[in-house]
């Protein structure tokens, strides 16, 4: 799967073909000459699991998150760091158990054993058909939610507005396309090509500009979601 501009073209409805313009197509493969695959669709390579006692495996393509009676959040995460991008993946419900998530810019706490305490940025993978919140903005272990605000008054109308686009879009039983995009304190997502967060972090203590991705399985009694073609377009 390639990414060229999703945000873009998803915006503007269109659809790309291919050209026999020989200087068009180098031109197209010079614009995505960022673009890098951060899973292989055969193996974990790159990643590494930390945090409780959730699992992962490649079934199908799939990095597949799952888990009964997990101890704690759980992420595979990137060995690498990434700062300024634009990530592109597919996520799908096994079935709706479990809460999920994916960490971008993400950190964790210093440990004896390296197996810290996870942080940061998440794009929420909402279970929760009431609520819907996927693609929402969560701060793992720090402020709770960024975008909609969970709690203050003035911000109830766009938690309802934010609600009821997620129940329109969400595919609860098929694939879901994501799209991540951070320049600075600007952070953007979109869900199924529309837009879900419009966020400009100012709080400069924390203001996180660079850290890895991580794939979440919550903590709690079950947990069963998948991800593939997880595309990244550095900035």
């Amino acid at each position: 799967m390639k990414l060229i501009s999703f945000s873009i073209v998803a915006a503007a409805g269109m659809i790309t073909c291919a050209t026999a313009d020989p200087a068009a197509t180098k031109e197209a493969d010079s614009k995505d000459s960022k673009t890098i695959s951060l899973f292989d669709g055969k193996t974990l390579n790159g990643w590494k699991k930390v945090g409780g006692t959730g699992e992962y495996k490649v079934e199908d393509g799939c990095i597949v998150g799952f888990g009964k009676n997990v101890k704690g959040n759980t992420f595979l995460r990137t060995e690498k760091t990434y700062g300024d991008f634009e990530l592109t993946f597919e996520f799908k419900f096994d079935d709706l158990s479990g809460n999920s998530g994916l960490m971008f810019r993400a950190l964790q706490k210093p440990s004896k054993d390296g197996n810290g305490r996870v942080y940061g940025y998440q794009c929420e993978g909402d279970n929760g058909k009431d609520r819907a919140w996927t693609a929402g903005l969560y701060d793992e272990a720090r402020r709770g939610w960024l975008y909609p605000h969970k709690t203050s008054k003035e911000d109830a109308e766009k938690r309802k507005e934010f609600t009821a686009q997620g129940q329109k879009i969400t595919k609860w039983d098929g694939w879901n396309t994501i799209v991540i995009r951070c320049k600075g304190n600007h952070i953007q997502t979109w869900l199924n090509g529309e837009k879900r967060v419009d966020f400009t972090d100012t709080d400069k203590k924390h203001d996180t500009r660079e850290g890895f991705f991580g794939l979440q399985v919550h903590g709690g009694k079950s947990c069963n979601v998948r991800w593939r073609n997880i595309q990244l377009k550095q900035l």
